[in-house]
């Protein structure tokens, strides 16, 4: 008897990820066009869908005769929506509201007849569809409001910005992830900390305290994370959102032209090629922030993953896809630790890898991943690099493999220094603290461990 394919395999388990998530989707998309209530919010993991969710509820909103406006937090995701819109419905009139700045949009959008593009909302209001920045939105003035609005990536909108957008709808769908970073601020907000409207909260969570009843929703099926990874992001970051992978074991591999050469960085190659997950410990030291040593290490693994001439196998199609430097990334928690590993890939002569920091690799997806663990050679474990949302973003990047390269001792640092934010009144805290997730994180690579040599 013929054993079955991966595609086989992944059409026979596909149902009930799939039902799982057109249920969500329905139900969605239910109380968005009638429901009672005015705001509705989703909660999306990793690679759940999202922007396929914004995209899908903007064009039936559309059909409805309902005017929408879609707010997004940066020029990049605003750019992609309209093309992902544009891709989805040709003939649907999209206007993109932007800056008079240069460059203030993707000129891919000047060739999409369509997609009409303005600095003035008023010239845009009669399209079905108008898309912008927050921060466009919010110097907005002197229009009729649109009957409807779709927040994207509301998790990461600070309270105040929601707050200077919100006459301009009457109903919303907010859609984000509850578990990448917080909103990002300038200054220090405890001066802000326990008050009714916190400006540097995020949108989602002053909505939610002044509105408990409204209906909020989650996608349950992440498409990009592989089966051995959606069960550990799931438990380390989602505990009470629970989720699972659209595909199941041994539906996505990792396989190599060329064989290891007996190095640390080919084993832990293998392993990640094996597993999904592999740790490349360095020697227990405190370094400097951009550690030679670890950025020398990131940087070899990268070189080695190109030179072994990887392909990856999924339930995509039948063929391989050959992994190329567009299809891998390197995760860092700092600017300088990603200027420190471009400079080591330039003089390995590795081009058009991605290297940036967490905040920057956010919604961004890649066949595997390299990351620098935020506390490698620490000497202590400072609220930044404990932030939750920031180990979650370089852990749920890829799509078949990621390998963490970090210093020995970093359990034993967090032991060594727990948690000493202070407690605030009217504060809700956030869950799965930064410790929890990182000792959760650490104890399963530890079973992928290969020692520096």
């Amino acid at each position: 008897m013929t054993a079955a394919t991966p595609q086989q395999r992944h059409q026979e388990r596909e149902s009930a990820p799939s039902a799982a998530a057109a249920r969500a989707t329905e139900a969605i998309l239910h109380d968005t066009l009638h429901g009672p209530h005015r705001g509705v919010v989703v909660d999306s993991p990793p690679g759940a869908g999202k922007s396929t969710l914004v995209v899908r509820a903007a064009r039936e909103l559309a059909a409805a005769g309902r005017p929408l406006m879609i707010v997004a937090q940066t020029n990049a995701q605003v750019d992609d929506l309209v093309l992902r819109l544009a891709e989805k419905d040709p003939e649907l009139p999209v206007g993109r509201l932007h800056s008079s700045d240069t460059d203030a949009y993707d000129k891919a959008l000047e060739d999409l007849p369509r997609v009409r593009r303005s600095t003035k909302a008023r010239e845009l209001r009669e399209l079905p569809v108008v898309v912008s920045t927050a921060a466009k939105w919010a110097h907005v003035s002197g229009v009729e409001p649109w009957r409807h609005a779709i927040v994207d990536e509301a998790y990461q909108m600070r309270s105040d910005g929601l707050l200077a957008v919100a006459g301009l709808f009457e109903r919303a769908l907010f859609v984000g992830d509850p578990g990448q970073l917080d909103p990002f601020a300038l200054v220090g907000s405890e001066q802000w900390a326990g008050l009714a409207y916190d400006p540097s909260a995020s949108a989602v969570s002053t909505l939610l305290a002044h509105n408990p009843g409204l209906p909020q929703h989650r996608l349950p099926v992440s498409w990009r994370l592989p089966a051995s990874a959606a069960e550990l992001v799931s438990s380390a970051f989602y505990p009470y959102t629970p989720f699972r992978s659209g595909t199941g074991p041994g539906e996505r591999r990792l396989e190599f032209g060329r064989g290891p050469d007996g190095s640390a960085a080919d084993e832990v190659i293998d392993e990640a090629a094996r597993s999904g997950w592999g740790l490349l410990e360095l020697p227990a030291r405190h370094t400097p922030r951009t550690d030679p040593e670890a950025v020398a290490a990131v940087a070899g693994v990268v070189r080695r993953l190109l030179d072994r001439e990887g392909a990856a196998y999924s339930e995509r199609g039948p063929d391989a896809e050959p992994l190329t430097a567009e299809r891998i990334a390197v995760g860092t928690a700092h600017r300088d630790q990603a200027a420190a590993v471009r400079a080591a890939l330039a003089e390995a002569g590795v081009p058009a890898v991605t290297v940036d920091t967490a905040n920057r690799l956010q919604g961004r997806e890649y066949d595997v991943t390299v990351v620098l663990h935020p506390l490698s050679g620490r000497p202590d474990a400072t609220a930044f690099h404990l932030e939750t949302g920031r180990l979650c973003v370089l852990a749920s990047r890829h799509r078949h493999a990621c390998v963490v390269v970090c210093r020995a001792g970093v359990p034993r640092l967090l032991d060594e220094h727990p948690g000493t934010e202070p407690v605030r009144l009217g504060v809700t805290l956030k869950f799965p603290d930064g410790w929890e997730a990182n000792h959760a994180v650490l104890a399963h690579l530890a079973t992928h461990r290969v020692r520096a040599r």
